[in-house]
């Protein structure tokens, strides 16, 4: 995976000297037309079957997780919703409008994790 390297300063300490860190390029993206046709061909399925799978579990996954459900799906990994809300005195005086919102936190699975600690880092331009 190739990196570059920016420079940014800290929030907490603005008078403190800034610093470089790495940053993941990205290479591009990949369609679902063209991970559907990859799998089929490692599958006995086809790059439609493939597709209509996906289709699917992006249906179904936002369902699951407005039941307040994590859904597994195994060495990938686990999908959950983490709610951010104001803070309240007292329990009673908490209510539902103070949910600022949902955001999706995915967990890598077993085989996903071991897949991103061996990556090699190489500098992009």
């Amino acid at each position: 995976m190739k990196y570059k390297l920016v420079q940014r300063s800290n929030p907490l300490n603005k008078t403190a000297e800034a610093k470089w860190y790495a940053n993941a390029v990205n290479e591009g993206k990949i369609s679902k037309t063209e991970i559907s046709k990859e799998i089929s061909g490692r599958s006995s399925l086809t790059r439609g079957d493939v597709s209509n799978v996906i289709e699917n579990l992006i249906d179904e996954l936002p369902k699951y997780l407005a039941m307040g459900k994590s859904v597994n799906l195994g060495d990938f990994g686990t999908f959950r919703l983490s709610l951010s809300s104001d803070g309240a005195s007292s329990e009673k005086e908490f209510n539902a409008g103070m949910i600022r919102g949902a955001k999706v936190i995915f967990t890598p699975g077993k085989e996903l994790k071991k897949v991103i600690e061996n990556i090699s880092f190489e500098k992009g331009e």
